[in-house]
């Protein structure tokens, strides 16, 4: 083969491969840095680019996008003196690829350790339960600290966020007991504020209950005693209204007396001394004649059923007489004793039996 055929095939070769490596394409949201003889010359920015080959160096792309890392849980000792493992994530962007790429060596390792460092200064100052539920304010306090720490090396953090704080085992156990004594607690006071509203509506419904119970006997006994005031007094009017006779009153007199008899345990009872005037009453009442008057007359069969129930008030008369003065009984002997003048029942009507005698009425009354 001829040698200057291969030759001219070599330096073909390496000018395409100096043509190529004269032109670089970066991708969108990404920047290469550039040296040329060993000093940092230019960035290059997304798209086509030129550079000389040999005398130019590229360094590697770096991602202008916003990345996010997360470290490995890191032990915090709290201001109480517990240990807790903290678990946290960054957001950051790299804002000046140059910064990134002159001022720091590795500016991923230096965020972890900055975030870690800035950790523990904030959660040192704090007990566990604020640590716990004060995580908005440590998130924030991070993100200030790491902002104006991490600004000169070219990224900017945009959020750091606590992913997990995680206390002793021991701690755990503590919390959760704790946790349940108080939801206990809670519970039983529920309970107790539920019994005491229960017994006072259960109060309340009883007096409410009683009020209206009183209320309606109040209101049957006014209307019970108002009716026996209006019958006493029709009785009451009617018995003046009509101007009974002294033997009529007699003989009323004498009808409540088998009333005395009744009953099984009566073994002993006493008879009025008014008895003896309503009898001779009544037997005056029997014996003599009244006039009739020409209506009466006239009613023949109407007076017969008077004498009728004459001869009947005088037979239970004689009834009552016999009864009280039976000497053996199913319990022993009943005992008959005349006693003292009791009040009676119907003085006005005794007192116009005293003053009136019998027969000096007008029948016609």
């Amino acid at each position: 083969m001829d040698p200057v055929l291969i030759v001219g095939l070599l330096v073909i070769l390496f000018a395409v491969f100096t043509v190529l490596k004269a032109v670089r394409i970066i991708p969108q949201a990404r920047a290469r840095n550039v040296e040329r003889l060993g000093r940092y010359h230019r960035t290059l920015k997304p798209g086509l680019n030129f550079v000389i080959p040999y005398i130019d160096r590229v360094y590697p792309m770096i991602d202008l996008r916003e990345q996010v890392v997360s470290f490995r849980p890191q032990p915090v000792i709290t201001e109480d003196n517990l240990v807790v493992e903290i678990d946290t994530v960054l957001y950051f962007q790299v804002t000046d690829p140059r910064a990134a790429a002159y001022e720091i060596a590795n500016y991923i390792q230096a965020v972890e350790q900055l975030t870690v460092t800035t950790l523990r200064n904030v959660v040192g100052s704090m007990d566990l339960e604020k640590t716990l539920t004060s995580r908005d304010t440590i998130n924030s306090q991070l993100r200030g600290v790491l902002d104006e720490a991490t600004g000169k090396w070219g990224i900017r953090v945009n959020r750091v966020e606590i992913k997990a704080i995680d206390p002793p085992k021991t701690i755990k156990d503590a919390m959760e007991k704790q946790m349940r004594a108080e939801r206990d607690k809670r519970a039983a006071i529920l309970t107790a504020e539920g019994q005491r509203q229960s017994q006072i509506l259960t109060a309340e419904g009883d007096k409410q209950s009683r009020i209206l119970r009183a209320e309606g006997q109040r209101t049957a006994a006014i209307l019970e005693a108002e009716g026996q005031s209006r019958a006493i007094d029709q009785v009451f009017q009617a018995v003046h209204r009509n101007d009974p006779d002294p033997k009529l009153l007699a003989y009323q007199y004498l009808q409540v007396l088998p009333q005395l008899a009744q009953g099984q345990g009566n073994t002993f009872w006493v008879i009025p001394s008014e008895v003896t005037s309503a009898l001779q009453g009544v037997s005056k009442a029997f014996t003599e004649a009244l006039p009739r008057s020409a209506a009466t007359r006239e009613e023949t069969p109407e007076s017969a059923m008077m004498d009728e129930e004459v001869a009947k008030a005088s037979e239970a008369a004689a009834e009552a007489v016999a009864d009280a003065q039976e000497a053996e009984s199913p319990r022993g002997p009943r005992q008959i004793t005349q006693a003292t003048p009791s009040p009676s029942p119907f003085p006005e009507m005794d007192r116009e039996l005293d003053r009136e005698p019998h027969g000096t009425r007008d029948p016609n009354q």
